[in-house]
């Protein structure tokens, strides 16, 4: 994924592990766990922990774990994915909090139901964890797969909605 050159960071302490946020001048570009897969080189990007998206992402975040069940209300950016990877993020948005889908009732949401696999890897691939609601989608079964942040993160996120 290709990032904005006015993208800038914050650090994000969460119940469930460090956090790095990134915003560019478009909305929230990114949130990540400490050490998840897919985490992109931000060294280069200038701390901004006042920057006025990021600060809204961490009190919405704070709201989120302290249970609200309240929608995150944030301008995003994720101009930098594929138009699929988009259509599939888009879809993720589409998952109310407290219910999981599979991979493969994803697909059908993103107008690609034969895709499953490619649906996978742009859900692997999403920059905004919990933002955009990855940990939502199980196997066809109802099983825990894989997630970029930890299969023991998503068991929390899943049971803090809810759904566990």
């Amino acid at each position: 994924m290709k990032f904005h050159s006015s993208t800038v960071q914050a650090r994000y302490a969460s119940p469930l592990g460090p956090m790095i946020l990134a915003a560019s001048d478009a909305g929230l570009a990114g949130a990540w766990f400490d050490g998840q897969r897919h985490l992109p080189d931000c060294s280069a990007w200038p701390q901004a922990p006042h920057h006025p998206v990021l600060a809204a992402a961490m009190a919405q975040l704070d709201r989120y774990f302290a249970g609200a069940g309240t929608p995150f209300d944030l301008p995003l950016d994720v101009a930098g994915g594929t138009a699929f990877q988009q259509s599939v993020w888009r879809a993720l948005q589409s998952i109310p909090r407290g219910q999981t889908i599979s991979y493969r009732t994803l697909g059908e949401r993103a107008g690609r139901p034969e895709a499953v696999r490619a649906v996978g890897a742009a859900v692997g691939r999403n920059p905004l964890s919990i933002v955009v609601p990855c940990h939502r989608v199980v196997g066809a079964d109802g099983s825990l797969t894989g997630y970029a942040g930890g299969l023991d993160r998503k068991r929390a996120l899943l049971r803090l909605e809810g759904a566990a």
